[in-house]
């Protein structure tokens, strides 16, 4: 009797908190109907008597019981706006007809379980999904095996291919479970006989198409897309705005980091896009420095962060680069004012009609000259080009554009610019220590990199509330921050 109140009490507790959790949120997340409409809009793309399967995100582990906060698989977040794990969805081209009933989506989410709802916070459950996702025919994960569904009837099953990086959790209808219970019902092939791997015409297995449909898709952003980007950028810009007035000697490459994260969170962003680059010095140099450990920035450096806050889902990334005492010297400020000018050739050129690779050669073009005539190099010889495809060389080896939104390197093409596309600009210039060049150029890393939406007149730029140009930067370093104001005391005292 003991063990029955108490499962009713668990019960209960997860019904309350399985209804407040889903009230409690702020009330600009992307509306139901934009999931609705991009699940029709994709339906549009996919061929004749075809099914599209999208899998939630696999729960990853930190370290023995604990897992990193989850985070949904973009695409399956675009489509059903679902943000727990242990989901498949299903998308038909033609409406399905079965035991009388007619629809053409399936999704399968977790079931309750009034324990782990205690412990980790309530779950849609099938009924849940039908009512919040918007979708009529809901199952649990559980029901997966059992459900009677032919894919052998469709001409064409389309999906992205696996990993085999999932756990298994022990848990009924875990994504482990629906994982292996699909590939059992479409006969997937086991590694000797990778016959998925040919072309789709040739394959009604096919693991190529979705994502060129889900590029064409997610690369134009929607009006309520738009909304949730600006913002995170807007937080962003004013991230390394603040931290520009903070900034000084002494500090440490994590307390910079901390400053910036902190603005994200009192503007109600809930992640880091990706994890923050904040590299003082040589660690600048370094493209994707993360570690952020040094822990006394030196008077004369610059240091360069590249971060961005993650809002509802949609991310900015914006890159300043800073002399951490006010002032840039002689060599530092020649080097910020040629990225600098690269970035506004890219910039005089960016509207609709315009390459990618026509971006990168305006920066580039300044970039390789601009080196050239301050003699860091002799000439762009062939040693010089690291890259012989693109022609990136040892001090600029980086691409300058890529989409952003539900992901820091979002899905689109990348070819073209049209309007409704939301892109970075960022050329950069790196001069390790050792460089084949005189030694008062060494330990000067260098990287501008702003957001843009693209309209049909031209762009928009989404990060103009942090400065770029280097006398607005020295400008706005000299007034107060009000993180000055915040005083803690040693840890040695």
């Amino acid at each position: 009797m003991k063990r029955y109140r108490l499962l009713v009490l668990f019960f209960l507790i997860a019904n309350a908190i399985s209804g407040w959790a889903q009230t409690e949120k702020p009330d600009d997340f992307l509306p139901m109907d934009f999931h609705q409409d991009r699940r029709e809009a994709l339906r549009a793309k996919m061929p004749p008597n075809s099914v599209a399967v999208f899998f939630a995100n696999p729960v990853r582990n930190r370290s023995n019981d604990v897992d990193y906060h989850y985070h949904q698989d973009p695409n399956f977040y675009y489509l059903t706006g679902h943000t727990e794990p242990h989901a498949v969805l299903l998308i038909f081209k033609e409406k399905q007809q079965v035991n009388a009933e007619s629809f053409d989506e399936i999704i399968f989410v977790r079931g309750h379980d009034a324990l782990k709802e205690l412990y980790d916070g309530g779950r849609l459950g099938k009924e849940g999904a039908r009512k919040t996702l918007k979708i009529d025919v809901t199952f649990e994960g559980s029901d997966f095996k059992e459900y009677n569904i032919d894919f052998s009837k469709f001409d064409k099953v389309l999906f992205y291919d696996f990993h085999n990086d999932v756990r298994d959790t022990k848990e009924d209808g875990d994504l482990y479970d629906l994982i292996a219970t699909f590939k059992q019902k479409i006969n997937y092939p086991d590694e000797k006989e990778m016959t998925i791997e040919v072309e789709p015409a040739e394959n009604k297995l096919d693991t190529k198409s979705l994502d060129k449909m889900m590029k064409s898709l997610r690369g134009i952003k929607t009006e309520e897309e738009l909304e949730l980007l600006r913002k995170a950028v807007k937080i962003s810009a004013l991230g390394q705005a603040e931290v520009m007035k903070a900034m000084h000697p002494g500090m440490s490459e994590l307390e910079v980091q901390g400053m910036h994260e902190f603005i994200y969170k009192k503007y109600q962003a809930e992640h880091e896009g990706y994890p923050s680059i904040v590299g003082a010095g040589h660690n600048g140099c370094v493209l994707h420095y993360i570690e952020n450990y040094k822990p006394k920035i030196e008077d004369g450096e610059l240091i360069l962060m590249d971060l961005g806050a993650e809002y509802h889902g949609y991310t900015a990334d914006v890159t300043r680069t800073l002399p951490v005492n006010g002032k840039f010297t002689k060599e530092q400020k020649i080097i910020y004012d040629l990225v600098y000018e690269a970035q506004e050739a890219a910039m005089a050129i960016c509207k609709e009609g315009t390459t990618f690779k026509e971006l990168y050669a305006a920066t580039a073009r300044v970039i390789n000259q601009g080196l050239v005539e301050l003699g860091i190099y002799k000439s762009l010889q062939k040693e010089d080009i690291i890259n012989p495809a693109t022609g990136r060389n040892r001090y600029y080896p980086h691409g300058c554009t890529h989409h952003i939104g539900l992901d820091v390197h979002d899905l689109g093409e990348n070819d073209t610019l049209r309007a409704g596309m939301v892109i970075t600009i960022e050329p950069g210039i790196y001069i390790p220590e050792g460089s084949p060049c005189d030694p008062k150029w060494w330990n000067i890393p260098v990287r501008i990199e702003d957001d843009f939406l693209i309209t049909e007149e031209g762009y928009e730029l989404l990060s103009d509330l942090a400065p770029r140009r280097s006398e607005e930067v020295e400008a706005l370093m000299a007034q107060p921050s009000s993180f000055e104001n915040i005083t803690l005391p040693s840890l040695e005292e």
